[in-house]
């Protein structure tokens, strides 16, 4: 999919997007973050809410500044704590004094390699929302929707005012998640998807990267789909044979630009860990065979 071509890429400027809701899109695009970071700032009246701050970029922290005006920043909320999502929270807070709230903090040394960012080990949040916590200000509330499994501690945040969800990287239209051992665990994703899917009353997500999701639940229960045939991919393999991630990776990713397999393996390894944990495979080292069931 060609997405690129369907969303507009206006660097440092204030774009409405729906009712209470306007995007500032940082200029860090990548093949892993699209065309940027979006941060959202939402409200219309006498203060607001900033979602994902973003990279720590001056251009960015200025156009986040003209962007809310006179307005009081009521609330820095971060999704997670990835590099292009929360670094911008501290320069802000100096700036405006806004508390910095939303996920817990969490640095992790990976040790794989990445197809995201790594984390903001500066990240000091005021107040860490747990799952059904909400914030508020001049006419809008933002409730905290607990999604681990991209990270341990990623937050989605509910808008019930208008039905939208930011759903940072737990959900995007124009890519699906990565999710990568040790912090990335594919069983608490798998459930985090669920849980949105179950919730009728969000009726468009906005993403940190990409085009808006406007069937959200339509989107939601492909991506469990997709998942669930990945691992239908991996049992497969096994059985042909292919017990290692690297002797996997490039039967199921042929149609994939190599460079990307590095982090097509952390996948891979996350559904091994959750098949294993289903004991539904069992593994010697870097090895992995199907478990042997009893007759």
């Amino acid at each position: 999919m060609d997405a690129l071509k369907d969303i507009d890429k206006p660097y440092a400027e204030a774009e409405r997007i729906a009712p209470l809701v306007r995007r500032v899109l940082a200029r860090n695009p990548s093949p892993f973050t699209y065309t940027g970071t979006q941060t959202y700032i939402v409200g219309d009246g006498a203060d607001v809410a900033v979602i994902d701050p973003g990279p720590a970029e001056d251009e960015h922290i200025a156009a986040i500044l003209s962007a809310v005006g006179k307005a009081r920043i009521a609330a820095i909320c971060c999704t997670h704590t990835h590099r292009d999502h929360s670094p911008a929270a501290a320069p802000l807070q100096a700036l405006t004094g806004a508390p910095v709230v939303g996920c817990a903090a969490l640095t992790l040394e990976d040790d794989g390699p990445r197809a995201d960012a790594a984390f903001d080990p500066d990240y000091r949040p005021d107040r860490v929302l747990q799952d059904g916590e909400t914030i508020g200000g001049d006419g809008w509330t933002l409730e905290a929707v607990v999604t681990p499994g991209h990270t341990s501690n990623h937050v989605c945040f509910a808008l019930p005012e208008t039905g939208a969800m930011f759903t940072g990287d737990h959900v995007m239209g124009w890519s699906t998640s990565v999710v990568s051992p040790p912090d990335g665990d594919m069983t608490d994703y798998l459930a985090s998807l669920q849980k949105l899917y179950e919730r009728e009353q969000d009726s468009v997500y906005f993403p940190a990267h990409g085009p808006a999701v406007e069937k959200p639940r339509q989107l939601v229960r492909g991506m469990i789909g997709h998942r669930r045939q990945r691992e239908r991919q991996i049992l497969k393999q096994i059985e042909a044979g292919h017990g290692t991630v690297a002797a996997m990776v490039p039967q199921m990713y042929k149609g994939v630009d190599k460079r990307l397999w590095p982090a097509a393996g952390r996948s891979v390894l996350a559904h091994l860990l959750d098949l294993e944990r289903r004991s539904l495979v069992t593994r010697h080292d870097d090895d992995w065979s199907l478990a042997l069931t009893e007759q």
